[in-house]
């Protein structure tokens, strides 16, 4: 099993200084680096001080300056906001500058309360259009020279400059519906999935998919598969609640934004109060602990043998989660220390 990285430049409140965070995040990804993870993904957000991701391939040209080995990814860049010249260009001036590092992961986009600032009356639920129009033109922008007539773009000949260094690109999609999985297995793309505050019967769900689609499309490569989790490792069983208390509090806010409540101040969402939730049994602790990769070294490398067991690929330790600085740095130092020479 190999393993990645999801981090953001995160500030749950105002009290919180934005060059602390910028430091912190950069380090984050040091320490990654040096100790064995595969890749590292830049999101893509607007306007939310949770996950300060404007332009993800501005933040990958970032990391690729001071990092060595792991490579360097976009989860994602969200279709609809973007021209795919634009993208394309910009995709493979970071592989040009990382020497080779690019992962590049598209997607639909996440809340609704985006898409009604970026592009304004576009439903979320339909902007997966946008992404399955983008991804062959980019695929041909890299190749040379093309024209495109399509439903959302239009365009005389063009092509991408500069070029990938890679002769291919891995291409990552994110998906948890059974339509994306067939995509993406049709299409030669890597998969990300991302089971939530859910048991493992989900992540089972996500592998069960992945077999269908291959059932589906006989003849395709199967695609690497990455399943993401919040992580947090700690030394002593005694300090179980400490990433729990930081996970409610953040999926509270998390909430806000799902259920387009436009609570918003600053930036930054009002936290639901967990007793109003219809859905409130998904953030029990006990649960949360069970389920999310929280616990210490030992605890963390029974479960990833889990994932293991049902044929996942690789692990996205998914790092932002409200936890204090010192917590998160401790949590990556054990993880590449004692977690990852496990699975060598």
């Amino acid at each position: 099993m190999k393993f990645q990285l999801a981090i953001n430049l995160e500030r749950i409140d105002d009290t919180i200084d934005m060059n602390e965070v910028a430091r912190h995040t950069l380090e984050m990804v040091q320490m990654a680096d040096r100790g064995g993870f595969n890749i590292v993904w830049a999101a893509e957000h607007h306007a939310l001080e949770m996950t300060i991701a404007p332009n993800p391939f501005s933040i990958l040209a970032w990391w690729a300056t001071h990092t060595s080995n792991i490579r360097l990814g976009t989860a994602c860049v969200a279709a609809a906001y973007w021209h795919p010249i634009k993208v394309a260009g910009e995709a493979a001036l970071i592989d040009l500058i990382s020497g080779g590092r690019l992962e590049f992961g598209l997607g639909s986009g996440a809340y609704q309360r985006e898409f009604d600032r970026m592009k304004p009356g576009l439903k979320q639920s339909d902007a997966w259009r946008y992404m399955q129009e983008m991804l062959p033109i980019v695929r041909a922008l890299w190749i040379g020279d093309v024209a495109h007539n399509g439903d959302f773009w239009s365009f005389p000949t063009s092509t991408s400059c500069p070029k990938p260094v890679q002769k291919e690109v891995p291409v990552w999609i994110a998906a948890r519906a059974p339509i994306t999985y067939d995509y993406a297995v049709k299409n030669g793309c890597n998969i990300m999935s991302w089971p939530l505050t859910r048991d493992m019967s989900e992540a089972a769900l996500y592998m069960d998919r992945l077999s269908e689609a291959m059932i589906n499309n006989p003849g395709s490569r199967r695609p690497v598969m990455a399943m993401m989790r919040h992580t947090a490792v700690y030394e002593k069983t005694s300090d179980w609640m400490v990433p729990v208390h930081a996970a409610q509090r953040q999926l509270s806010q998390f909430e806000n934004l799902f259920k387009n409540m436009d609570n918003v101040t600053n930036g930054f969402p009002k936290g639901i109060p967990l007793n109003q939730l219809g859905n409130r049994a998904e953030y029990d602790p006990e649960m949360l602990s069970q389920n999310l990769m929280f616990g210490t070294p030992e605890q963390i490398i029974s479960k990833l043998k889990l994932y293991q067991e049902l044929g996942v690929d690789e692990f996205i330790y998914y790092a932002s989660l409200g936890l204090g600085i010192a917590e998160q740095k401790k949590s990556m130092e054990l993880f590449c220390s004692e977690v990852i020479p496990a699975f060598s």
